[in-house]
């Protein structure tokens, strides 16, 4: 008896080889922008580093720029999370520790570049407003949990990221020593005592 199916081309599986060859686009995209910014890599660079044919990046991303921002946004994802362990100054150093590790990486370098005036193009000023805006809001999710649950007096958790946040972009951009989980549990600890000691009192 014949197959039924035997005609029918094979099922693709989810994701296959173009996924593949996708990330590893993105990922030589990162580490090329991180290098030589914005306008300075060529999608033969690209194709190089990621060991796939120069068609294959054009084929998916004939747009510089779009390519550009898909790298920001697939890389940002780990930088836009804060866990809830249930202990705040644990998972505010573990954040902190998290965007030390980020911008030691090649998308860390690379968002440092597209920070910079010049290579603010609308397309990545729009990715960077979207990292940015998941980064505020898995923060304020955090800190709105904390308030309620009597951790913390009520805050703008906006205000509250950038305190902790800031020293540790000086710390890592200067570049003289590493960020240390001592680092981290330093600025946590004096935010937040700075915070419960100057809330109003009821």
């Amino acid at each position: 008896m014949a197959n039924g199916n035997a005609d029918r081309p094979p099922a693709r599986r989810p994701g296959g080889r173009n996924a593949r060859v996708r990330a590893r686009i993105l990922a030589a995209t990162a580490e090329l922008v991180a290098r030589d910014g914005i306008v300075g890599f060529r999608y033969e660079e690209v194709a190089e580093l990621a060991g796939v044919h120069k068609t294959s990046v054009y084929r998916n991303w004939p747009d510089r720029e779009e390519l550009v921002v898909d790298a920001l946004l697939r890389y940002a994802e780990d930088l836009a999370s804060v866990a809830d362990t249930g202990d705040l100054h644990r998972d505010l150093a573990d954040f902190l520790m998290g965007i030390a590790g980020g911008l030691e990486t090649p998308f860390g370098r690379t968002l440092e570049q597209a920070v910079q005036p010049a290579h603010q193009s609308p397309p990545v000023r729009q990715a960077l407003a979207r990292i940015l805006d998941q980064r505020v809001a898995a923060m304020r999710r955090r800190v709105d949990t904390a308030v309620d649950r009597g951790e913390l007096p009520p805050v703008d958790s906006s205000f509250l990221g950038e305190l902790i946040s800031g020293p540790v972009h000086l710390i890592v951009n200067r570049g003289l020593r590493a960020f240390t989980r001592t680092d981290a549990e330093r600025i946590v600890a004096v935010v937040l005592a700075g915070i419960r000691a100057t809330a109003p009192l009821d």
